[in-house]
């Protein structure tokens, strides 16, 4: 059926149902188009397409497991990309080159570029081929200064700078060197120290402004010139970049040959090693056989000993078990007759102290008795020393008598006998 041959009222609803579908199917191919197009600026901001990108290069002896797009870190954080491995020329004096660029910023909104100082900041390539998966990553710098630096180049004269309102916010952009090509002023020294500045290169000055925070790199660090040179980021040339020094690690392949290297050098020792062991476990076998027999003939001696004990273990075991069973007995007898005897002495200890006391009390008595004699008769001693007197003069007299003289001869000792000495040596 043709379009002529509907009803006005058909053909006025079909042609509203046909403005409906293609509403539908112009918003729908909208919002389609609309989320592609915002997955592609997310995912490209993503890798950092539309952030300022520092370019860097290096040298390795081999990128094994390296491509393009393999991640580049700085800290543990993913900071960049690689862009490009090339194989050097023939006669150059490198293997390899690796490009790769660092757009990302940190949490506070600024580049990672600005930890990469020219001493300090190294590439390290790690490339795992067990896992085939690789890497590089980038070191903080330690000392020196950013390689790129986001504040335009300037350059004044002596003048000029001489008459700026803030000398600490300008800095020098170039290393100065003395006559003998030694390092004399350092880059990103303050106009503070302008005259020592000016003792080495009076006019012109490659400098620059730290105020403000400019997002844009505006100047790379050459080490060729020792200065800071404009750097263009449209500008894809080999040369537009700033080359790191590269540290090689080795491959998980090559660290697992010099492992299993290692470990063939090794097994004879382990071999001769687990001999040894089996040598020592035969003679632990055989000591613990023998111990065996040693244990199951002290078995008797245990018995013995366990019986003995439980005879000693009662009160008085021990005693009756040295001295005998009639010992205790007998103990006990001795201990009486020892406690009677005790009493019996103590009793006649008694008894002999009172009379040797009642002794002392008559010698006293006649002591005092012959004191009261000897103070009443004055004379008493006198008489007794004139009598004593006159008994000696009579027995010397009688001693004198020729006719008793024998009985009181004296019995002379023999002399002791004269040692005649030698006659002594005149000197």
């Amino acid at each position: 059926m043709s379009l002529q041959d509907l009803t006005p009222q058909l053909r006025t609803r079909l042609t509203k149902t046909e403005r409906s579908v293609g509403w539908f199917v112009f918003l729908a191919t909208a919002l389609l188009l609309f989320g592609f197009s915002y997955y592609l600026y997310h995912a490209a901001a993503q890798k950092g397409w539309f952030r300022e990108q520092a370019r860097f290069y290096t040298y390795v002896n081999k990128a094994s497991d390296l491509k393009v797009g393999d991640p580049v870190f700085l800290m543990g954080f993913q900071v960049g990309e690689i862009t490009g491995i090339n194989a050097e020329p023939p006669r150059s004096q490198h293997n390899v080159r690796i490009d790769f660029v660092i757009n990302q910023l940190n949490q506070s909104g600024q580049p990672y570029f600005g930890y990469v100082w020219n001493a300090g900041s190294v590439v390290t390539l790690y490339s795992t081929s067990f896992l085939g998966k690789g890497g590089l990553e980038i070191s903080r710098g330690t000392s020196g200064f950013n390689v790129y630096v986001t504040r335009p180049l300037q350059k004044l004269s002596l003048a000029e700078a001489q008459r700026l309102p803030d000398p600490a916010n300008w800095r020098l952009a170039e290393n100065l060197l003395d006559g003998n090509s030694n390092l004399a002023v350092r880059a990103f020294t303050s106009f503070t120290n302008l005259a020592r500045i000016a003792e080495f290169k009076p006019d012109p000055l490659l400098a620059f402004h730290i105020v403000g925070q400019p997002r844009r790199i505006s100047a790379v660090w050459d080490e060729a010139s020792q200065r800071y040179r404009q750097f263009d980021n449209r500008n894809h040339s080999p040369t537009n970049a700033y080359e790191l020094t590269a540290t090689n690690l080795a491959d998980i392949s090559d660290q697992l040959q010099a492992m299993v290297s290692q470990v063939q050098q090794a097994l004879p020792n382990v071999l001769a090693l687990t001999n040894k062991l089996a040598a020592v476990l035969d003679h632990a076998a055989e000591a613990t056989s023998n111990l065996n027999v040693t244990i199951a003939a002290t078995q008797p001696l245990v018995r013995n000993f366990a019986a003995l004990s439980g005879d000693l273990r009662g009160p008085g075991a021990l005693g009756a078990w040295v001295l005998g069973t009639n010992a205790t007995f007998q103990l006990e007898g001795a201990l009486t007759n020892a406690n009677v005897l005790l009493a019996s002495v103590d009793t006649n200890l008694d008894t002999l102290t009172e009379q040797i006391g009642l002794t002392l009390i008559n010698l006293a008595d006649i002591t005092s008795n012959l004191n009261v004699q000897v103070q009443a008769n004055s004379n008493l001693l006198g008489g007794m020393a004139k009598t004593i007197h006159d008994s000696d003069t009579f027995i010397q007299g009688l001693k004198h008598h020729w006719l008793l003289r024998s009985a009181f001869k004296h019995q002379e000792t023999n002399p002791p006998s004269l040692k005649t000495q030698p006659p002594t040596k005149a000197k």
